[in-house]
C-alpha cells in the first residue's frame, strides 16, 4: 500500500480521503522536528507539504516520487534537484487565488481608513474621533502591482470593483487585464497602495530595499502577501517610524516564525499576520482537494 507523509496542516476531510486509499502519516508539526521528518520521509512514497518544510538536500534522497504543495510558492522546494531525481512537484495553482486577493484588498482598505488601529487609545479612555476621521477612502486611489500574475489579476478585479485604478509592472506579463502597464518606477511613484506579487528568486530577493521604499509616494501603504525575502524589513520599519509610509501589512517574512531580533517592535500602523493570506476555510479545502487528488493520481490511487 502506498505511503503518504503529510508534514503540515491539511483539511481533515481530504486527509481522511487519502487514508481511504493509502497509509497516511499526518504530523503537521514535522518542520519543527527535522530528524523525525527525515526518518519518516525515508519510508514515504509521497510528501505533502506547505511552505515550512524544506524539500532539499539530504531529504531528496529518501525515495519519494512526488511532492504535493499545499499552496503555490515553491521557494522551499529544490525544483531542479527534484527534476534531476524524477520527483514530480504539484503546486495547488489557483486554489487560493481568491483568498490572497481578498486579503490584499481588505487589508489595504483597513490601512487607508486608519480608524481600525485606534483600539488602544479608546481602551485608555481617549476618544480619537478627530484623528479617526482623517482616514481615506479606497475608491479613487491607485493600487500599484509589483508583479502581475494570476493572484495579482484577481486582486486587480476586486480593487477595480471598489473604484480603484490599477497600475502594474511585470517584465514577464504579456497582458494586463484590469490594469494599466507601467514601469517599476511609475508604480512606486504613483501607487497609494503598493502590493507585491512576485516569487522569491535570485532576481527578486531584496528588490524592495530602502531605495525602492524611499521612491514610494509619501503617505502610501504597502501590502506584502507574496514572500518575505523580497522586502527589506528593517527599511520598511524605518519608513513607518519616519512617517514616509502611512501603513503596511505583512503576511510573509524573511524568517518564519519571527525571531527575537525582528525589527517590528513599536512600529506604528503595521499589521502582521502569520502567512495566512492564502489560507481560509474555503481555500484550505480547495487547496487540500487539489493536492490530494494530484498526489493520488500520481500514485495510481484515484
Amino acid at each position: 500500500m502506498a505511503k503518504i507523509l503529510i508534514t503540515e496542516f491539511m483539511d481533515a476531510a481530504w486527509v481522511d480521503w487519502l487514508r481511504d486509499r493509502a497509509t497516511v502519516t499526518y504530523q503537521p508539526d514535522l518542520p519543527d522536528r527535522p530528524d523525525d521528518l527525515a526518518r519518516l520521509a525515508d519510508d514515504a512514497d509521497a510528501l505533502i507539504v506547505r511552505n515550512r518544510t524544506q524539500v532539499r538536500g539530504g531529504l531528496l534522497g529518501a525515495g519519494f516520487t512526488c511532492v504535493g504543495r499545499l499552496g503555490v510558492g515553491l521557494d522551499n522546494i529544490d525544483i531542479e534537484a527534484c527534476a534531476d531525481r524524477d520527483i514530480a512537484v504539484f503546486p495547488a495553482t489557483g486554489a487560493n487565488t481568491l483568498s490572497v486577493a481578498e486579503y490584499v484588498v481588505t487589508t489595504a482598505a483597513i490601512l487607508l481608513r486608519g480608524a481600525y488601529m485606534m483600539r488602544p487609545q479608546m481602551e485608555a479612555g481617549d476618544w480619537p474621533r478627530a484623528a479617526a476621521g482623517q482616514g481615506r477612502e479606497i475608491a479613487g486611489k491607485t493600487m500599484g502591482f509589483v508583479g502581475f500574475g494570476e493572484i495579482a489579476r484577481e486582486t486587480a478585479r476586486l480593487a477595480g470593483a471598489m473604484g480603484m485604478t490599477c497600475l502594474a509592472s511585470d517584465p514577464y506579463a504579456e497582458e494586463f487585464p484590469g490594469a494599466m502597464e507601467g514601469t517599476a518606477e511609475e508604480v512606486l511613484r504613483e501607487a497609494d497602495v503598493l502590493t507585491l506579487h512576485v516569487p522569491l528568486t535570485g532576481e527578486t530577493r531584496g528588490m524592495m530595499d530602502a531605495r525602492a521604499i524611499a521612491a514610494m509616494k509619501p503617505g502610501a501603504v504597502l501590502v506584502n502577501a507574496a514572500r518575505g525575502g523580497i522586502l527589506d524589513e528593517a527599511a520598511l520599519a524605518d519608513a513607518l517610524r519616519s512617517g514616509h509610509l502611512a501603513g503596511a501589512a505583512l503576511d510573509t517574512f524573511e524568517t518564519e516564525p519571527l525571531g527575537p531580533d525582528h525589527p517590528f517592535a513599536d512600529v506604528p500602523n503595521l499589521i502582521l499576520t502569520p502567512h495566512v493570506g492564502g489560507v481560509t476555510a474555503e481555500a484550505n479545502a480547495r487547496v487540500s482537494e487539489m493536492t490530494a487528488r494530484r498526489v493520488a493520481a500520481h500514485l495510481g490511487l484515484d
